[in-house]
């Protein structure tokens, strides 16, 4: 399932991102006394009594302004509202209750969806009885919180977990193998997935950003079923203008969320650009397979150099999904398409595939001896021994000495081997180094 959505919407300077900055954990938005600052949309993960969600900062709204920026903040704030599964409708305790908190109400009421309302600035006892002018909103029992002093702040996450939607079941079964399609807009993802389908079931435009979410398609191929999840094109937010592009991205980055392999589309007139590596981040970051397909190469002018040119290319600015495999292809002709999907098959097995911890034992102990553990100040690495816990991606646990004496690069070498042992391309490979004292273990 996809992560659920929370958005904070509220007039301006009601101390919005303050209340993010401190949910997130670190300085994400930028915290001023003058209204507007925050312009744009930000969000965050954020995990709270074993729930991780989506958190949204947003603009503040003036539903009457006629400024531009105040008229964007409040398209910005719309969107949220539309996209979240549960809102919090902040105003400001000092202030008090104003008219454009009235508007704002009336506004969420329309949405039918989860409203709680944050009551920001209460800061001492005095404040306490200003919270109750607030039930006029007609919105249920405030939540009083300080967002600079942290106080209130776990009783208002146990209200926002107790609103996430009910049903969690998994939208399809386990066996089901989930692709999200994803990329920059305009790269050719919708055409790609029209090739895989061999018919025209998404809309093809060359204009950026026709997809505007992410859509599912079921489909059987070769008694395997499969969802392939056509994404809206992902851009820098500084190049997205239109307010509905910046909800895609959410919706694209939830796509990841809940897929087993992500096919990362590259146009190979434009080669891997700085959003494709951000984009090839999150993948890596929430442990999903990847392949990374160059489109549109068909149009490319070759020699015999040029694929490994533009290889040494991606590897160069993709290092750290090194471990996916590049396949160039043509959605316009159909040249190797039919290639995707059985690298699908087999990265999704690869990354479900379970070692044994007798056999894994096998492969670390063979690459210590090829390769001694570090040492510092007389002091040597010794490896007790390694067990997988986790699948999807294959996580492994290695028992030490000191995990001081676990060098990077040498967690990097197992990591390869093990690799290598088992044939974990297309995947990442989770390795997480625990110390221990005594020498007890398999």
């Amino acid at each position: 399932m996809s992560k659920p959505i929370v958005a904070i919407v509220g007039r301006p300077n009601v101390g919005k991102s303050t209340f993010f900055n401190r949910i997130a954990g670190k300085r994400i938005s930028i915290v001023e006394d003058t209204p507007g600052v925050t312009r744009d949309r930000i969000y965050t993960e954020v995990e709270w009594l074993d729930h991780r969600f989506t958190l949204i900062d947003t603009g503040g709204i003036e539903p009457r302004s006629k400024d531009i920026i105040l008229e964007q903040m409040r398209i910005q704030s719309q969107i949220a509202i539309e996209t979240a599964d549960v809102i919090l409708f902040m105003v400001d305790a000092r202030e008090g209750l104003t008219a454009t908190d009235y508007e704002v109400g009336d506004m969420l009421r329309k949405t039918r969806k989860p409203v709680i309302l944050v009551c920001n600035k209460v800061d001492n006892r005095k404040l306490e009885d200003e919270v109750f002018e607030f039930y006029n909103l007609g919105l249920g029992t405030p939540v009083a919180i300080s967002s600079e002093q942290g106080l209130g702040l776990g009783d208002l996450l146990d209200r926002v977990v107790e609103n996430f939607p009910k049903v969690e079941q998994q939208e399809y079964d386990d066996d089901v193998i989930k692709v999200a399609i994803l990329g920059k807009p305009n790269v050719g993802k919708s055409s790609l997935l029209n090739k895989i389908l061999g018919e025209e079931r998404v809309i093809v435009s060359d204009v950026p950003g026709t997809t505007r979410d992410a859509i599912d398609t079921y489909i059987t191929i070769e008694n395997r079923d499969y969802v392939l999840i056509d994404t809206a094109g992902i851009r820098k937010r500084s190049r997205v203008e239109e307010a509905i592009e910046r909800y895609s991205v959410i919706r694209s980055y939830a796509a990841v969320t809940r897929s087993d392999v992500c096919l990362l589309v590259i146009d190979a007139l434009e080669g891997a650009t700085e959003q494709d590596t951000k984009i090839a981040g999150h993948i890596h970051e929430e442990g999903k397979g990847c392949i990374i397909v160059v489109n549109k190469w068909d149009l490319v002018e070759k020699d015999s150099k040029t694929a490994d040119e533009y290889m040494a290319n991606i590897r160069l600015k993709l290092g750290f999904v090194e471990y996916a495999p590049v396949i160039f292809v043509s959605a316009k002709t159909g040249q190797r398409i039919n290639k995707i999907i059985e690298l699908v098959e087999a990265i999704f097995e690869r990354s479900s595939l379970r070692v044994s911890t007798g056999v894994l034992n096998d492969v670390i102990g063979e690459a210590v001896l090829m390769n001694q553990p570090p040492s510092d100040k007389g002091k040597r690495l010794k490896i007790f021994y390694g067990t997988q816990v986790s699948v999807k991606p294959p996580t492994f646990v290695i028992f030490v000495n000191s995990n001081e004496l676990m060098h990077f690069s040498y967690l990097r070498y197992l990591e390869n081997r093990i690799r290598d042992a088992f044939g974990f391309e297309g995947t990442p490979v989770r390795m997480i180094v625990r110390e221990r004292t005594d020498k007890g273990g398999a």
